[in-house]
């Protein structure tokens, strides 16, 4: 009988986890392995722009590079709230391996750390919105699994309904439904037809609102999904009202209203909720990046009863299911991080030390105009919006390209000055800064000052073209257009 684990060797070619975690798997290697069996496309080009990694930690908030060049970290798509690997989550991890017995995995059995987790999240919006405190929750491992959920939920509200409303500009995410809410033709054509009746308005205009809501007739809406400050669109802020507004005209007709809070809830712009800071209730807020602190994949839906009822009611119980939402390592992550957050009252310092970047990044944008289009922010989500590159009047492909690659030469020369960045896949010429919530001031302080290195060394947006080595251009000019694909109308 066999009491144990066989002891035989891997067949030639497999890799030891044990070699990866000695950093024995080499970076060349991993560069290597991961083009050849993963996204090559996507990491071809990195690899031509000399940002693909490996990255290692070094503290949470900064990384370094093979050749041990540091990088200050504000990338992760808000994703990392407490940088990479936060002591306050590993130290907890290795305690719960230790000492956790309850059921990892516990799909039809109560488990502690799903209830804890849930009753916090819920505590937490009914302190903002009180119209909240019986609201219920549905886990799962992503953002856009959290969307899924909430379109879901809304229809069997509204079964009669036939249009999803959703804005310009806007992200929720690439599964199907996701992305059908998502008005961006280079993720959406190739997967025609999506989802039916899913429309879109233009973000921040109510007038319009109300138009399309009177032209469909409010009793055919199921849902309307708003981002309460677009991530992906490049850090667009709606104007004073229209979130109320939206809210209220929701109301008015019985439309389930859904606040996208993936990117914005729990901290990022310096609120716990930003919709219900700009005065919007929401029917449903879907969470998650922050919630698993940037070690492990957390998604939830928060509902209110009587629609959570409508979907998962009696028998119909099973009718939304997944199966790693929930798990007690997901749960007990959320669990910890949510807790480090409201210790540390993160929400108020993003709020502090964002209102200072976002100072300092406006002077640079006054300081270098022929370099800065615009500069956004709200707490610690942050965008720099780059004049073109090119700054002669180009024809449809190729003023998209250039914009594009405004972006993206842009993101390499701050990779340059030791500062790691996001673009933004909705806005070509926008590159956010998302540190970690908790950074150290005065390393909050260098990653603005290396942003005003950057700018030093390309005072008109011409220069990240120029500053960028001949014979990667070529490389990257010939890779464009070995690629093509459909892109999306200009964002100016």
């Amino acid at each position: 009988m066999t009491t144990g684990p066989a002891t035989g060797s891997l067949p030639p070619g497999f890799i030891r986890a044990q070699d990866v975690l000695d950093e024995r798997f080499s970076p060349e290697q991993a560069r290597t392995l991961d083009t050849r069996y993963g996204n090559e496309e996507l990491l071809f080009g990195l690899n031509l722009l000399g940002l693909a990694g490996p990255f290692y930690r070094v503290t949470p908030w900064e990384l370094e590079d093979e050749a041990g060049v540091r990088r200050i970290n504000a990338s992760g798509y808000a994703a990392v709230p407490f940088g990479d690997m936060p002591p306050v989550l590993t130290a907890f991890i290795r305690e719960f391996t230790e000492k956790n017995r309850a059921q990892t995995l516990p799909q039809q059995a109560s488990s502690p750390w799903r209830a804890a987790l849930q009753t916090n999240l819920v505590r937490l919006l009914a302190r903002e919105l009180p119209s909240h405190d019986d609201s219920q929750v549905f886990f799962c491992s992503s953002g856009t699994e959290a969307i899924e959920g909430a379109l879901k939920f809304a229809k069997a509200w509204r079964p009669r309904g036939k249009f999803y409303i959703s804005f310009s500009s806007g992200y929720h995410g690439k599964t199907l439904g996701s992305l059908s809410l998502t008005p961006n033709p280079e993720y959406q054509d190739v997967f025609r037809p999506l989802i039916p009746g899913a429309l879109t308005s233009p973000y921040g205009d109510l007038d319009a609102l109300t138009r399309l809501i009177r032209r469909l007739g409010p009793d055919n809406v199921v849902a309307v999904v708003v981002e309460p400050i677009q991530g992906e669109g490049g850090v667009n802020i709606p104007p004073p009202g229209f979130l109320r507004g939206v809210g209220e005209l929701c109301r008015r007709h019985g439309i389930v209203c859904i606040a996208d809070e993936i990117q914005t809830g729990l901290g990022r712009t310096g609120h716990w909720f930003e919709s219900a800071a700009q005065g919007l209730d929401p029917d449903i807020v879907t969470l998650a990046k922050p919630l698993g602190g940037g070690m492990t994949a957390v998604g939830a839906t928060i509902v209110r009863h009587t629609i959570y009822k409508k979907m998962l009611g009696g028998l119909s119980s099973k009718r939304h299911s997944n199966t790693f939402g929930g798990n007690a390592l997901a749960m007990a992550v959320g669990l910890k991080s949510l807790e480090y957050l409201i210790e540390q009252d993160l929400p108020a310092r993003s709020a502090r030390l964002g209102a200072v970047g976002l100072e300092r990044l406006r002077a640079l944008g006054q300081q270098y105009p022929r370099l800065f289009e615009d500069v956004r922010g709200q707490g610690m989500l942050l965008a720099m919006q780059f004049k073109p590159m090119v700054g002669i009047p180009l024809p449809g492909v190729l003023k998209e390209l250039v914009f594009e690659a405004t972006a993206i030469l842009a993101l390499r020369e701050l990779h340059e000055a030791r500062v790691l960045a996001n673009l933004s896949l909705s806005s070509k010429r926008t590159v956010r800064l998302t540190p970690a919530l908790d950074i150290p001031e005065d390393l909050f302080g260098e990653l603005l000052g290396r942003v005003a290195t950057f700018a030093e060394r390309n005072p008109a947006s011409r220069h990240i073209l120029t500053n960028t080595p001949p014979a990667m251009t070529a490389r990257l000019a010939k890779f464009a257009a070995s690629k093509p694909k459909k892109r999306t109308e200009s964002d100016g």
